[in-house]
Parts: C-alpha cells; structure tokens; sequence
C-alpha cells in the first residue's frame, strides 16, 4: 500500500471549545464539524507548555518539555541546532517532499526545520522585528506579496494599530483576498498545485490566526458583534491573582476588560475562526478537485488556546482549560483505518508531542530515538492511554511564579513555584474550574495523590523544586534546560 499524503493544520491561540461539534452554540465552524464527524475528535488534547515557542517545539519534535527542555516562552535560540531531527526531516528522509505555510515560529526565521521549503508568515515577532528594521520579505513572505498587491511598499500587516497581543479588535480594513489567513491557504493549495506527483507529500498550513490582531473580514465581524454571548466563567478563587490584575490594560494577562471590550474581542475571535473554517473547506475541495481525498491524512490541530476572559484572564500561559486544552482532529481515510477504531470522540489524555508519533505510524516511518510522544492509533481502539499528564509555563506577569500541573483523568492539580501555593479541580464535575478543592478535607487524599506525581516529573531538575519527596517553593527560575541555552544566538 502506498504512503499517505499528511496534510497538517495548525490554528494559533485556538481554545478546544470554540467550535461547534464541541457544543459551542454561539460558533459555526460547519466544516471542521465534519472532520471531526468524520474522524477522531481528542476531546481530553492538551499543549503542556501553553505558548507558542515551546507548543512549537513539541509539536515538530514529538518530545515531552522533558525531553525538549522548554519551559517558557523565549526567542532568539537555534532550532536547528537544539533539535536537528524534526517530524518534517524524519518524513523527508522517507521520501516525503515537505512545505510550510505561514507560522513557524523558530529561530533564525528563515530556518527549515527539516521542510524542503517554507512560505512564512509567523505575525509580530519583537526580536525578528527588531532584528530586521520592521517587517520586510526577509523575516515574512505575506509582506512581500501584501507590498506587491497593494502598490504599497510600506505596506505591513500590523498598521491598523490593534496589536499583536492586545485585547482590541476592528475587522479587516482590505480586499479579503489579501488576508493573512486567505494568503495561508491560497498558497497552500497552490502547492497541491506544483507538488512532485510522484513522492508523497508532508504540507504544513499553519495559520496565524486566531491570535491577535483580532481583524476578520468585516461580514464575521458583523455577525459576531451583534451576537449575545454567554457569561464568562468566574471561579470561587480568582482572588488568588488580584496582586497581579491589571484591569483594562489592553496586554494584560490577568484582571477585567470592559464588557464592550470584551464583546468585540470575543467576535473578532469567533469570527477569525469561522474564516479559518471556511479555508478547511477549500481545502476539501480542493483534494477533490486533484483526486487526492483518499489518499490524504488531515490533521487540525492549535498551539494553544487563549483564556478569553475566563476567571478575568486573557491570552494563554496558565494551566487552565481555555489556555492549555486545545482542539486535536484526526481525519484518516478508510484505506488506511486497519488497526484503527470507529471514528467518534476519543477521551485519552494527548498531548501535542502526540501528533509526530501518529504521523509516522500512519506513514509507516520508524520514530526516531528521542521521541517519547505516543502514537494515538491504541486509543481510537479503546486502548486507555496516558494516566496523567504533566504541564507547566513561567507566568512572566506573575514574576516569580511557574505554574506546574498535572492533568490526571479526572482531576487538575496546579501548583505555583513562587510560594507553593495549590489548586485541584474535579473536571468531571466541574469542566470550568470554578471551584478549588484543594482545602477540602474530603479531597485530602487526592491532593496529595497529585503532589505526588508532580515532585516525580520535577524530582530531577536544576531548578531544585523537590528535596526528597516535597515540593520546594522559592527556587530560582529558567525558561529552559541548561543544554538548550547553550544553543541561544542572541
């Protein structure tokens, strides 16, 4: 039987509940509904270290935050040579040709990373940015086509001032044909296109959005301004973080936005991924058009999701459920189900170094050493999987805090690095995290159950967070392994 085709979507800052086969009502993302209909939804899919550099580097290498040596988000350190063995140079060495579209999100921009070519467009990088005088053709490709298409050569997809990371939103003020999105997917089908007929093909559409700038066409806009949306979650414990609110500050990470704020950012959100949807769509068709339906695996994956005022917090970093849970959907076609389950939703606990390992079994390519991913083809077959799951970040605007968690099949246990502070939510009965157990005499045996598993992931690192079998709050603090700041170019 001949390799699949492996088609690869990577939505940015997508939550696991903002689509509708997940029960979102006030969304209408119809046709990444029917890959999931037709495939397998994750519906228990994390990213353990929940922003984009390190989710990146798990997502290309296959490797645990112990293994890949990431624990927060930094720029300005070599890919290539931190991780020179990447799922696109693992199927490239079996033959595949392999491309990328849009958000890489490594360093030097203009790294590989293993694929034969890449088409970027990774949004407003600080260091980039700086590095090259603002954005031009040698750090993003779209700048070069948006310069060329509108005459303008100062053109930049950042000029209406909303911002990269900002709680504002407006729509697209051009010709939708030249959004960033759009651009992601017209060169992606164009390489279906041009692509070698006679080699399998490994394709990387990553899309930069839902992220900020929040900027759909202005129809999505439209539609999702005027829409009720319902109350946003607001747990028992969110006095915990109220030393560090910063309330309607527009980058802030914890504290409250306007509700009018709240309101338009939601739609430019919402409407950003139904853009996205309608591309998924394309791509359908497209496939048909080329006759490559049957032949293609497609995977639709984010990064990570954005807190989106949950608890009174935005963007992402923290361990809790709009943040670290993202949305992870298989669609394998009926020739190459063998050894596969029924389609439908699939409860295992994933996680993104999941994704190079089922890939490669799909394509029948050994793993490389290193990679302590899971190939996910044991539990569409009932197979239990994982028992728990270990996540953590650095939380910048917490200063001295690393959120540690650990993810078990019912319960989420957090712990903050700083003053050894503790949480557990029962997510079985509470999918919002509303209510802080981890006072409850009734839960006592729990917590500490949890504790347990989490001084084992942290018993041996340099941070000295464990001494014998106890938590030990205080320790200095790293973004990642010593071996990875070796490779650091800035």
């Amino acid at each position: 039987m001949s390799r699949p085709n492996i088609i690869l979507v990577c939505a940015d800052e997508m939550r696991a509940d903002a689509m509708g086969v997940a029960g979102n009502e006030h969304i209408d993302t119809p046709n990444l509904d029917d890959l999931a209909r037709g495939g397998y939804r994750f519906t228990r899919a994390y990213t353990a270290t929940p922003t984009c550099v390190p989710a990146r580097v798990a997502l290309f290498t296959g490797m645990s935050q112990e293994r890949h040596g990431r624990y927060g988000y930094r720029e300005g350190i070599s890919f290539p040579d931190a991780y020179p063995v990447t799922l696109q140079s693992t199927l490239g060495a079996a033959g595949y040709q392999t491309y990328g579209v849009g958000k890489m999100h490594v360093f030097p921009d203009r790294a590989r990373c293993g694929f034969d070519e890449v088409l970027l467009h990774d949004g407003f990088l600080h260091t980039s940015r700086r590095l090259s005088r603002g954005p031009s053709a040698a750090i993003d490709d779209y700048v070069e086509f948006l310069r060329r298409e509108t005459g303008d050569p100062r053109a930049d997809y950042q000029e209406t001032g909303i911002g990269c990371n900002a709680m504002t939103a407006r729509p697209w003020e051009r010709e939708e044909r030249l959004h960033p999105t759009r651009w992601v997917a017209d060169e992606s089908f164009r390489f279906l296109e041009r692509r070698d007929p006679s080699r399998p093909f490994f394709l990387y559409m990553s899309f930069h959005r839902p992220h900020a700038p929040f900027d759909p066409p202005a129809w999505l806009w439209e539609k999702h301004r005027g829409r009720e949306i319902p109350p946003r979650p607001l747990g028992d414990w969110v006095s915990r973080f109220d030393e560090h609110r910063r309330d309607y500050a527009s980058e802030a990470e914890f504290g409250a936005q306007k509700e009018s704020t709240h309101q338009q950012v939601r739609a430019g959100y919402y409407g950003s991924i139904e853009f996205i949807d309608l591309q998924l769509n394309r791509l359908r068709e497209t496939l048909s058009d080329h006759d490559l339906t049957q032949d293609t695996v497609v995977v639709f994956v984010s990064d990570h999701g954005d807190m989106m005022g949950d608890h009174d917090m935005y963007r992402k970093s923290v361990g809790y459920e709009g943040s670290a849970r993202i949305p992870l959907v298989l669609h394998v076609p009926l020739r190459l189900r063998e050894g596969w389950g029924a389609p439908g939703e699939v409860e295992a606990i994933t996680e993104l170094r999941d994704v190079m390992p089922t890939l490669l079994d799909l394509a029948g390519v050994e793993v490389p050493d290193g990679v302590d991913g899971q190939s996910l083809r044991p539990t569409t077959a009932g197979a239990a999987g994982r028992e728990h799951l270990h996540g953590e970040h650095l939380i910048g605007s917490l200063g001295r805090h690393s959120m540690q968690w650990i993810r078990s099949r019912r319960y989420k246990y957090l712990w903050f690095s700083g003053d050894g502070h503790e949480q557990l939510f029962d997510l079985e009965d509470d999918p919002q995290e509303l209510h802080d157990l981890a006072g409850s005499a009734e839960h006592a045996d729990e917590l500490a159950r949890h504790r347990a598993l989490l001084v084992d992931a942290l018993r041996d690192r340099e941070e000295g967070f464990v001494d014998g079998e106890e938590l030990v709050a205080g320790r200095p603090l790293v973004s990642e392994a010593a071996w990875v700041r070796e490779h650091a170019m800035l």
